[in-house]
């Protein structure tokens, strides 16, 4: 019973950091967002797998988001630049999120009848994380923001996955993976970001 309610918190702790990371603009903020959504993470996969092997998506979580956190840190005036596609504002942003919600709501049990097994809390988690990644992909440009739009839609299969697979050599495939995107996304926003602080 403990772990269902466990699990339904990290569920809510997902939804709200990846609202957060769409709707926000900070990006010392976004870093703490989506340290936590790490965590939320880590409860949904550890109720499939062991607590040994899902502390390694945590902890691999933390290290990519360490690593673009230190590229940020190193452009002090660092300032997002508006968003020029549309639409855009918060208010459509937050629309398209109750959007993502009531598509998780509806296909989550649906997914789990399909999966038995794989427990609603974890479904509802990945698709959330999905469905808000893919919206963020869509709505912003920038190279840190497709960064953590990549690592939010990778944490959502990565939960669905756990419930799944449990393979050990999987699980570090997944890791190395969210690790190398962590650093990709450092380089290139230490390419984006250089010639900024030149010109300036």
């Amino acid at each position: 019973m403990l772990a269902v309610i466990l699990a339904w918190i990290a569920v809510i702790l997902l939804l709200a950091t990846s609202a957060g990371l769409i709707l926000n603009s900070d990006w010392r903020l976004d870093l703490g967002l989506l340290a936590a959504q790490y965590l939320g993470a880590f409860v949904l996969a550890a109720q499939h797998w062991p607590v040994g092997m899902a502390a390694v998506k945590l902890v691999t979580g933390w290290m990519a988001t360490a690593a673009i956190g230190m590229t940020l840190n190193a452009f002090t005036s660092h300032e997002e630049r508006p968003e020029q596609f549309w639409p855009r504002g918060r208010a459509f942003r937050l629309f398209m999120v109750g959007m993502v919600v009531v598509l998780a709501a509806a296909a989550a049990p649906r997914v789990e009848t399909t999966i038995p097994g794989i427990g609603l809390p974890v479904v509802a988690g990945g698709i959330l994380l999905i469905g808000n990644g893919l919206l963020h992909l869509g709505t912003r440009s920038e190279v840190t923001r497709v960064i953590y739009a990549l690592l939010t839609i990778l944490a959502g299969f990565e939960i669905i996955y756990a419930g799944v697979e449990s393979s050990i050599l999987v699980a570090a495939l997944l890791a190395v993976i969210n690790l190398g995107l962590g650093l990709v996304g450092a380089y290139l926003i230490n390419a984006e970001l250089s010639p900024e602080e030149e010109a300036a």
